[in-house]
């Protein structure tokens, strides 16, 4: 599904390119979408916050297609992009849970909290993992998916939101739990593997 989105992409990111804009320029329009989505959530125009965060969704997209495509992809750009990225879903979440908070939903707030620890948790998950030598990218709720079903969900309906938040806090907690699984079997096989040539 993401490479067909990506493959759709391709025209913009080759047009993109020919105007000379940065990809870093784009992580930051990301993630000042993203914002602006949150304000508009405060403000009760959820439709106009749903509209922001996938265009914010867009942005994060593009950078690093952009990036890989002009051949200016670099080591500080990635470690940009993955804390902004940390960042706008921090804020996205936090204005998401203040506004249900605000509508006396308790429940839907508490929902959006467990969605947000759940998201930092993926990244989190794989970035340690990798950084033992596991090979930890799967899992079934990533970025990608986290960004499309909140944002439509504002688009489509504010129970279509909670539904979604709802889904984001269970599989996104879940993906974590997945990658962790992931990572012990490696290390078991490792093992094994380790006392067979012992033996």
């Amino acid at each position: 599904m993401q490479n067909r989105f990506i493959n759709l992409l391709s025209p913009l990111v080759r047009l993109i390119s020919k105007w000379g804009l940065s990809p870093n320029s784009f992580t930051v329009a990301g993630v000042i979408l993203t914002a602006a989505g949150t304000g508009a959530f405060l403000a009760g125009f959820i439709r106009l916050a749903g509209i922001c965060i996938l265009l914010g969704g867009l942005c994060d997209t593009l950078d690093g297609l952009l990036a890989r495509t002009t051949g200016r992809a670099t080591r500080f750009g990635a470690l940009l992009d993955s804390t902004v990225d940390r960042y706008a879903e921090f804020i996205m979440f936090s204005g998401i849970a203040a506004y249900f908070f605000f509508i006396d939903d308790y429940g839907t707030a508490a929902g959006t909290l467990l969605a947000l620890g759940g998201s930092f948790m993926v990244s989190y998950t794989r970035a340690r993992a990798e950084s033992l030598g596991f090979d930890a990218k799967g899992g079934f709720m990533q970025r990608p998916e986290r960004i499309v079903l909140i944002g439509s969900g504002a688009i489509i309906h504010l129970n279509a939101l909670i539904l979604a938040i709802w889904l984001v806090a269970f599989f996104a907690n879940f993906t974590a739990l997945q990658r962790i699984r992931c990572a012990y079997k490696q290390d078991s096989s490792e093992f094994k593997e380790e006392i067979i040539i012992k033996t």
